[in-house]
């Protein structure tokens, strides 16, 4: 398994954790549903790319859960600004988040220098 495979797959049992404190304990339903589909969708997006028909589709898989990792940050900032989740919570999560972004970032690039060499 991949370092990022191994990464996104923790993050995602963080985000289902943090989706079991949002709806048991502060009773919150929609947004954090929204991170819950936007989180554990990063994990599932790199264990597909993992076999990828080409290049070309690996990046498309990488991309898309890059897009969803962004869009977890969102709903990380939302839930904080809300005062769902503490900030030690929220910084936490959001860095794991962030370290996500940098590696699909950094996994995309590679990938399309190697399309380019060729």
């Amino acid at each position: 398994m991949s370092i990022l495979a191994d990464k996104s797959y923790k993050f995602a049992i963080r985000i289902v954790k943090l989706n079991r404190y949002l709806t048991k304990e502060q009773k919150e339903y929609t947004l954090s549903k929204q991170l819950l589909r936007s989180g554990t969708a990063i994990g599932a997006l790199v264990a597909e790319a993992q076999y990828a028909q080409s290049k070309a589709d690996f990046i498309n898989k990488m991309y898309i859960g890059l897009k969803e990792a962004n869009e977890s940050r969102y709903w990380i900032r939302l839930l904080t600004d809300c005062q769902y989740i503490t900030e030690a919570m929220s910084k936490s999560i959001f860095d794991d988040v962030e370290e996500l972004i940098k590696m699909l970032t950094s996994s995309i690039n590679t990938t399309k220098e190697k399309i380019n060499e060729n």
